[in-house]
């Protein structure tokens, strides 16, 4: 397989390393570039592809805006680059859209490859209805989360955000209080070891997470609300 001179979006593993696809495999391995979240993370994806890991270059939520022109420069110059997030796809509450933007913007090609996020499996793990969805990411740290889910709770579709093992307990207390009846599902670690789904009201999946320390990024689903 050739590669060209392009921007390729690599979606990596969101748990088991050997979900890795082969076309992604092959395009780490031949890219000249590979701009990563974390060059540490991504490495030790590239040791058990045995990918050398001195094409590696950090491109970061705090580098981005800088470095996104200088890696569309070299595609412009005839090198190849793989965009690589620390797990799942770039660009998806990752890094990665500066640089797909810059990218448009130059007229350089981007080859989108198909690949892991962790919305999708806790999506159809929950049983849920998912004709129709929203993915809302990320709840604001702090100002204008209230907002945020006022919003999520009365959407009248299947809803999905993520949220951080410290703020979890807080964000389920929030969906208590303004849709205590509806059923969320909780997921967890998915594809790793302690994969995990906890399916039942805010109330009840508060419980669960009260008698143990929640880890992991969480994957929240909220049932759409039931027909009238």
């Amino acid at each position: 397989m050739e590669i060209e001179n392009a921007l390729y979006i690599i979606p990596t593993p969101i748990g088991n390393l050997e979900d890795i696809t082969q076309r992604a495999a092959t395009i780490l391995g031949k890219a000249d570039i590979i701009a990563c979240e974390d060059t540490r993370t991504t490495g030790k994806l590239l040791k058990l592809l045995e990918i050398p890991h001195n094409k590696m270059t950090s491109l970061h939520q705090h580098n981005e805006a800088a470095k996104a022109n200088s890696i569309v420069e070299e595609i412009k110059n005839g090198k190849s680059v793989a965009l690589a997030s620390d797990a799942g796809t770039p660009g998806i509450s990752d890094p990665g859209y500066r640089i797909i933007t810059a990218a448009i913007e130059a007229g350089v090609k981007i080859v989108p490859l198909p690949g892991a996020t962790a919305f999708v499996p806790a999506l159809v793990a929950s049983g849920f209805p998912n004709h129709h969805f929203t993915f809302f990411g990320f709840p604001p740290q702090k100002k204008g989360r209230k907002t945020f889910f006022a919003m999520v709770c009365s959407h009248p579709f299947t809803s999905i955000l993520y949220e951080s093992p410290h703020k979890l307990l807080k964000s389920l207390e929030t969906i208590k209080d303004t849709i205590p009846d509806r059923k969320l599902c909780i997921a967890r670690e998915i594809s790793k070891a302690f994969e995990e789904f906890v399916i039942g009201t805010a109330e009840e999946c508060i419980e669960v997470f009260t008698n143990k320390q929640p880890k992991g990024e969480f994957v929240i689903v909220i049932s759409m609300p039931e027909s009238k």
